[in-house]
């Protein structure tokens, strides 16, 4: 079985996230929701948990903070093309995101902007082209 990742974000509006998340091409499962947490896959093996603060705050004992104005992680998913990763943050920005929070990287054989959902996580989405990466590793090596 392949390895499996849950991403729980604190919330303040849970239909407002579920709806953002489903824009960007997440799908909500029902089974794992309710009035306080919703999960959306991402892929078969990638799952965000939508959870409101309260429910949230149940996990940990550690203050949630305004990820408007701090940063604790960046997640990163790829995407098939330089075309999918523009493609994706159209869409976030259209269902009430921020386009790059964080500035666009461009290095030829890999291609990356960000987005931020409504409560301000941050997520980078990506292409690379793998075998041009390689072979830019090995040439700097020499």
């Amino acid at each position: 079985m392949d390895k499996m990742i849950f991403v729980n974000l604190p919330v303040r509006d849970l239909e407002r996230s579920i709806a953002f998340y489903s824009a960007v091409g997440g799908v909500q499962d029902k089974h794992f929701s309710d009035d306080s947490a919703a999960m959306i896959r991402l892929s078969e093996t990638i799952c965000v948990m939508l959870l409101t603060h309260e429910r949230f705050s149940g996990f940990t004992p550690r203050k949630i903070p305004d990820a408007h104005e701090t940063a604790q992680v960046l997640l990163a998913l790829s995407e098939e093309s330089r075309a999918a990763v523009d493609a994706t943050v159209d869409r976030a920005a259209a269902a009430g995101g921020m386009a790059d929070p964080n500035p666009a990287q461009d290095h030829g054989f890999m291609y990356g902007r960000s987005y931020a959902d409504p409560d301000g996580h941050i997520w980078e989405t990506a292409w690379m082209d793998m075998a041009a990466a390689m072979a830019s590793q090995e040439a700097a090596a020499g």
